[in-house]
Order: C-alpha cells, then sequence, then structure tokens
C-alpha cells in the first residue's frame, strides 16, 4: 500500500513517531510510505528547525527502524503536497489534521482519482495528561518523550 503523512516534524518527538509508525504498518513491507515535511514558509510557528536539520532527523529515525528503503521525504509547500494528485492509498492523520485529509479526498475526488483511505490516529499525551507538541517542548514544558520538565 502506498501511504502519505505529513508534517512539520519539528523536535521529532513521540507523537511524531506514532504518525510514521502506523504509516509503515499501513503500508506493510512491501508498501511506501511518502513523507512530506513542511517548508519553514508554511509553518504555524514563527522559530523552527531549518528542513535539512528535520529532513535528517527522520531519516535517523527511520534509518534505526530499517524502514529508510521503503520511504521518500520530500519538502512540501502547502497543507496538501503530492496527495491531491499523487498514487496514494491511504493518509494516515492526527485528529488536528484530519479536516484537511476530508479537503484532500474532495479534491481528489473533483479530479477524478479515487479517495484516500483515512486512518486517524489519536493523540500521544505527555506524562501530566496535556497533549505532545513541538511548542511545549520548545518553551521547555516537556521533553520528546513527553516527560514534564516544568510544572505551570
Amino acid at each position: 500500500m502506498r501511504v502519505c503523512i505529513g508534517g512539520t516534524f519539528e523536535f521529532l518527538h513521540k507523537g511524531h513517531k506514532k504518525l510514521i509508525d502506523k504509516a509503515f504498518e499501513i503500508a506493510g513491507k512491501n508498501g511506501f510510505v511518502f513523507i512530506g515535511l513542511t517548508t519553514n514558509k508554511i509553518t504555524k510557528r514563527k522559530k523552527i528547525g531549518k528542513i535539512n536539520e528535520r529532513q535528517k532527523k527522520l531519516q535517523e529515525y527511520l534509518l534505526e527502524k530499517g524502514l529508510f528503503n521503503q520511504v521518500l521525504i520530500k519538502p512540501i509547500s502547502d497543507k496538501y503536497g503530492p496527495s491531491i494528485e499523487g498514487d496514494f492509498d491511504a493518509i494516515v492523520v492526527s485528529p488536528e489534521t484530519f479536516e484537511t485529509a476530508n479537503e484532500i479526498n474532495i479534491k481528489r475526488i473533483e479530479n477524478g482519482k479515487k479517495p484516500l483511505k483515512i486512518i486517524k490516529i489519536h493523540f500521544v499525551l505527555a506524562q501530566d495528561g496535556k497533549l505532545i507538541s513541538s511548542t511545549r517542548i520548545s518553551r521547555g514544558e516537556i521533553d520528546k518523550n513527553g516527560n514534564v520538565i516544568k510544572d505551570d
């Protein structure tokens, strides 16, 4: 199966890894995963790591998991990337990006393409029961695994 995902993958935290792992699980051993890595110009956060640094962290994680031969990582400059026109079977999203996946399917159908199977994973929560996010990590509230560093 051909699966697509996308994001900033800033700090490559536990939530990102869950999304990536699910994409490869859905793709299967003979499948393929496209990872759209958002460029700095379309991110909501003002300060974000350089795209080549974020891509390097993704590559290291995929090599460590033995998945590097099943992936293509490319920069994307909008929230859809190649998902509208691309040859994909499924998309894995978080609750935050679920609506975007629905928009993608509407556009695919309008363009005569088959809709993608949408797989929505749950958010990953930190030790304090709040969402793990790159914003919280950058603020020094939690680490990449969701362990609390400081209390509010």
